[in-house]
């Protein structure tokens, strides 16, 4: 009975991860840049950027993914320390996934 047990939650977990390899791989295809280079030096420099921001964004939008899976798994077990953690997370998910926005608001560019 205890090893049928251990066996489903074994196959829980490796479920639960599975789903966030799959989620990480593919937010990191949906996110893929070109950077081409060009004969105006300001456009290469552009490029390069909107290449690192969307690095930027990807792992953004992996913190999300993880603080949603927090905030998930805290309110299944009624632990608010976690809770607090995963909201955490998620705001600062936020944040980072939305960085070049809130530069541009900041900048006014």
């Amino acid at each position: 009975m205890k090893l049928e047990k251990n066996i489903k939650s074994r196959k829980k977990f490796l479920i639960k991860n599975l789903f966030i390899v799959v989620f990480v791989v593919a937010i990191l295809i949906a996110q893929a840049t070109n950077v081409f280079a060009a004969d105006d030096p300001i456009a290469v420099v552009n490029n390069l950027s909107n290449f690192i921001f969307g690095l930027i964004r990807a792992v953004g939008m992996i913190i999300l993914g993880f603080g949603v899976v927090q905030v998930g798994m805290s309110l299944k077990s009624h632990d608010p320390t976690q809770r607090a953690n995963g909201i955490m997370t998620l705001a600062g998910g936020i944040v980072i996934t939305f960085a070049k926005e809130i530069l541009n608001l900041i900048t006014g560019g």
